[in-house]
């Protein structure tokens, strides 16, 4: 039985100001120095795409990671993991504020990847705290909360950009990457209560994990969700730039559009995923990110090369993975509960590393020719991908008899292939 949180105890589960904190300085990592990206290829004197890579990678380095930081924490606990990253993170980003060429920058920024811990390890330490329903509602709340980070990021990044030159971005980074140390220090209560006797264990159960149906609908869901999110992040500045002309300041203040509908969704998903259930929030949320696409695409083809023709619609893509994301990351690690922090760790890799291939796909094929279609189709692409996975849970939900309005906490260990 957990203790209740009391904020700065290390010695009760931590509280929900902390996780956020856990999400959000990798969120502030990822998006913070986006508007600078036209800016530092012209620095580094190389092209967009090489330097499009400190995305790209980025993300391939979380997926990777994911895959080793889910197991640790099953096995050492969620604390030692969560400690040990941030350590590792400031270290990185000392590399990328005094990197003096792109292949640097570039190790930099992947050995940054090890932050992704933070929401690793947070949806984990949710899943250890409350029931499966109440964790959609949780992670939600997480999410909405750490949604004020990429609302003001590329904002501040664009400023920052401008006043300081691209360094600047990473300098703020580190701090707040302080600030969050100190905070998991002094607040994070160990709640992994069932580490797993070896690491190896944690490995040798990735095939249960993976004979499970749900869990594939589930982390297929988030991978095209997220997938339309990422390809915005790797192609949405040359967009912005190239195409449509903005500064990085106005690319920043623009980047508003998706974190805002982000945040508005995670709220619909806290206050009515343990309501409506997981499996019809997912099916409604990605349907409302291919309409988003579908209206930009639609609003470029009628001639209105404008900002808003480009950002208005982003925010039907946020507001959708906003309602998608938790109730898909709430399921991955509920599907097999004694699993939570490898189940996270292999969705998150899945979801990430998917997401890191459209991003490089996106990215590749714009040019000023191309204009912005081949970015939206991408992320139209991949959010009717989302939805048929989404129906593709709600069909094996009901094959496997679990409540599709909510899933039973004694449901996932009942029957091995659901």
């Amino acid at each position: 039985m957990q203790q209740p949180s009391r904020f700065l105890d290390a010695g009760t589960p931590p509280h929900i100001i902390t996780l956020v904190l856990m999400a959000a300085v990798g969120a502030l990592n990822m998006n913070i120095f986006l508007p600078s990206l036209p800016g530092m290829a012209a620095w580094f004197e190389t092209d967009y795409a090489l330097v499009q890579l400190t995305v790209s990678l980025y993300l391939a380095g979380t997926a990777l990671l994911q895959l080793f930081l889910g197991p640790l924490s099953d096995r050492f606990g969620r604390r030692p993991v969560m400690l040990a990253s941030l350590w590792l993170f400031l270290a990185a980003t000392l590399v990328c504020v005094f990197a003096p060429t792109i292949e640097i920058l570039l190790i930099g920024r992947v050995l940054q990847s090890v932050v992704i811990a933070g929401l690793v390890l947070s949806r984990a330490v949710v899943r250890d705290m409350v029931g499966t329903a109440k964790a959609a509602s949780m992670i939600g709340y997480v999410t909405m909360g750490m949604t004020l980070v990429p609302m003001l990021g590329p904002t501040l990044g664009g400023i920052l950009d401008q006043l300081f030159g691209w360094q600047a971005n990473f300098v703020v980074t580190f701090i707040f990457g302080v600030i969050v140390l100190v905070v998991v220090w002094r607040d994070l209560g160990e709640t992994n209560e069932t580490m797993s006797a070896s690491f190896a264990q944690q490995f040798r159960a990735y095939p249960e994990l993976l004979r499970a149906r749900r869990f594939w609908g589930y982390a297929l869901t988030a991978t095209f969700a997220s997938g339309a999110f990422f390809s915005f992040l790797g192609g949405g500045p040359y967009v912005a730039s190239n195409v449509l002309g903005m500064a990085p300041h106005e690319v920043g203040y623009h980047f508003f559009f998706i974190a805002l509908g982000y945040m508005i969704g995670n709220f619909l998903a806290g206050r009515f995923s343990i309501v409506i259930g997981l499996n019809p929030m997912m099916v409604i949320g990605n349907f409302v990110a291919a309409c988003g696409m579908v209206l930009s695409i639609g609003l470029f083809l009628a001639g209105f090369f404008h900002p808003m023709a480009f950002f208005g619609p982003i925010f039907f893509v946020g507001f959708g993975n906003g309602m998608t994301l938790p109730n898909a990351n709430a399921g991955v690690v509920s599907v097999r509960p004694h699993l939570a922090g490898s189940a996270s760790g292999l969705g998150g890799a899945m979801m990430i590393g998917g997401g890191a291939g459209l991003s490089v796909i996106a990215s590749a094929s714009l040019s000023p020719e191309t204009g912005p279609y081949p970015l939206l189709v991408t992320m139209l692409i991949s959010s009717m991908a989302g939805v048929a996975a989404s129906l593709y849970v709600v069909y094996a939900s009901r094959r496997s008899g679990v409540a599709a309005t909510a899933l039973e906490d004694a449901a996932p260990d009942r029957i091995v292939g659901e």
